[in-house]
Order: structure tokens, then sequence, then C-alpha cells
């Protein structure tokens, strides 16, 4: 079968294949097992990669550059523009020689593929939003004629739609869906946490103002005055890391915030293993991988009710969903970490939900919609 992906991902020349964005080629090597070819519309950049670069694993892989597409700045416009004809035609040639197409979204060049998909009816397709589906999310117009398009069952047809999350009122190609970290080989039950003090907190992710690092030093803060011992460890970097450390130093809190710096795979299993409670105040999300990472290892999240994030914590159920005010936010959690059965019943039941969503049942779903 011969698989063809339209994604916005920057693909790189690495000896006899490409590399890309990580996690993304993490996913699409899963894909692409089911596929005995791969043909890729992306844009190529010759430059050199770093660690958080992958490259494809499977044996046949061809990339048709496409030019990226933005329209950021006037001079960024005109480029694109002059670049659409060469852009609809790789879209057009990778899409009629594939047995199905794989559309990565939301994306500029993705809202060119709903476009394009238009004229192969009759093929299977898939599109992956990896994005915020929520029918009420401010977002761009882009985005939005996006998730009405791929939505309208007579511009989009024979294609399956997969979202983050379950919501209400949507059309028969719309399917639920998820992405996966842990195999089922790493399902274990919480036997020896204890939730008592001192709490440990932890953030992972980019330090960016997105992702709202500074609320987490603000809440840690809130609780050491209130007299709870607490510590909260980051990991990972980004553009906040100097100016959070700055703060960290001014209110005289080193001893009880850590920075880790970006840390492996393993380093990170550990640190949900050994926190209480991980915390998301993040401004937006797709799926948060890290929430369902954390609750797989019976880490409690603590996180902003966005997406499907609310769906995600059983709508706090296996989790705190933060409200706007802070003050109920410093309420919410206080009355949690006074009462350890409570938070017990919340772990495991937050291990119980993630367990479902391992690699295992990723690749089973996978399957499906490629075979």
């Amino acid at each position: 079968m011969k698989l063809a992906i339209i994604t916005h991902v920057p693909h790189y020349p690495k000896e006899n294949t490409f590399a890309g964005y990580g996690p993304y080629v993490r996913e699409m090597n899963l894909w692409a097992q089911y596929a005995s070819h791969l043909e890729i519309a992306a844009p190529v950049v010759n430059g050199t990669t770093d660690d958080i670069h992958l490259p494809y694993e499977h044996k046949d892989v061809r990339v048709f550059h496409t030019p990226m597409m933005a329209f950021t700045s006037l001079g960024m416009s005109l480029r694109t523009l002059l670049s659409l004809p060469v852009i609809l035609f790789q879209l057009f040639r990778v899409m009629r020689g594939a047995d199905h197409i794989h559309l990565r979204c939301p994306g500029t060049l993705g809202l060119m593929a709903c476009f394009v998909q238009m004229f192969f009816p009759r093929k299977a397709k898939t599109a992956k939003y990896a994005g915020n589906w929520d029918p009420n999310a401010p977002q761009p117009f882009s985005y939005r004629l996006q998730k009405r398009w791929l939505s309208n069952t007579f511009f989009t047809r024979n294609m399956k739609v997969l979202v983050y999350g379950e919501w209400p009122n949507q059309t028969r190609n719309i399917v639920p869906f998820f992405t996966a970290t842990y195999r089922n080989s790493k399902i274990e039950k919480i036997t020896n946490r204890a939730f008592q003090s001192p709490f440990r907190f932890m953030f992972v992710g980019t330090l960016s103002p997105g992702k709202q690092p500074k609320y987490v030093v603000r809440m840690i803060e809130g609780l050491l005055k209130k007299g709870v011992e607490c510590h909260l460890d980051f990991y990972g970097d980004g553009v906040e890391k100097e100016a959070l450390k700055e703060t960290v130093a001014r209110k005289k809190l080193e001893n009880s915030i850590t920075f880790h710096g970006n840390q492996t795979a393993v380093v990170i299993e550990e640190a949900y293993k050994n926190a209480h409670f991980l915390v998301l105040p993040s401004r937006s999300e797709g799926w948060p991988k890290v929430l369902a990472e954390a609750m797989f290892w019976g880490c409690i999240p603590i996180a902003t009710q966005i997406s499907c994030v609310p769906w995600m914590l059983g709508f706090g159920d296996r989790g705190i969903l933060l409200e706007s005010d802070h003050e109920s936010n410093m309420k919410q959690i206080s009355g949690l970490l006074a009462d350890s059965a409570r938070m017990i019943k919340m772990a495991q039941e937050g291990q119980s939900w993630s367990h479902q969503y391992t690699l295992d049942r990723f690749e089973e779903e996978i399957k499906t919609f490629l075979t």
C-alpha cells in the first residue's frame, strides 16, 4: 500500500532517508509500518539536525518538496502566493498516486490539502487534527475553516477525521482519538506512594508564555505561605527560563524550586513516579501527552480547562481543573492536600483511565484505518 502524508513539518535529508521533529516522526513510523511505500508532501530543509529530530524507519520514503506557507508578513504572504501553484501541484501529485491519503492538521498546508483531497473522493483518507477541536474555542480563521471543511461530509468524502476528545453534535466522519507514550508492558499499579507532606509538584514542557510556567511558581509560593511543605521541579527549557530563575531568586524560593532543563524520557518517567502532582496551566493544547503520562504513573494532574483536558481529567474526578480565579484554585488545591484518601482515589482513577491509551492500542486503531 502506498501511503501519502501531507504535513507542514520540515524534513531534513539524512543519508538514505529523511528526519523531522521527533514526536511527529515517532508517530508516523507507527503509521508507516502498514505501508509498503511512503510519499510525503512537506517542506524540505537543507540543514543540520539535533537531538529533537528523528529519522523515518521505513525503507521506502520519498518526499516531495512543498515550499513553506505563511501569511505573517507582507513578504511571506507574497512568497506564499507565488509558491501556491507549486504547492497545489505537489499535493495533487502525491495524492494521485496514493492508496491512502493522510492529512496532518491544523496548518496552512493542511488547509490546502483539505481542498485538493476533494478531487479524490473515492480514495481512503484520514486526517489527524492535532489541535483543539472544541467547537466553542476562539481560534484563527484558518483553523476554524479547516474544522468546518473536515466536518463537511459532502466536500470531504471517504475520510475519517481523528480528533482529541469526545464532542457533542459531530458529523459521522469525526472519530474521537488519542495519542500514546507507553506500552501495555509498562502498566503497573501504585504500590508505595504516600500522598502526604512534603508534596512534590512537577512541570514538564517548554518554558514559554503559552505554557504559563510563571503561574506554577506563583502557586508554589502561595502554598508555602500557607505553611504547606512542597517542592517544584521544572523539566524543560525555553524563553522564560532566565526570567523564572530571576523570579525564584528574588522571592528566595531556590530551596523549593529546581530547574532540570530538558531531560530524557527515562528521567521524566522516574520523575512522574516520584511526584504527587503535575501542573500544566497551558493556554492552548490538543492532547497534552504529559497529562496522560503523569496519570499513567499515578501522578495527579492540575491543568487548565482547555481542549479535551476536562474530559481527560474526568471533569474533576481524576485531577484538578484550574479556574480563572487564583484564590479559587488555591482553595481547591489546599482542600485536596488535606484529604489523603481523596488523593489516592484520584490517582487510582487517573491510572485506570490512562492505562486504556497505550501504544499497543494506538497501533491497533491505526491498523483499522489503513487495512
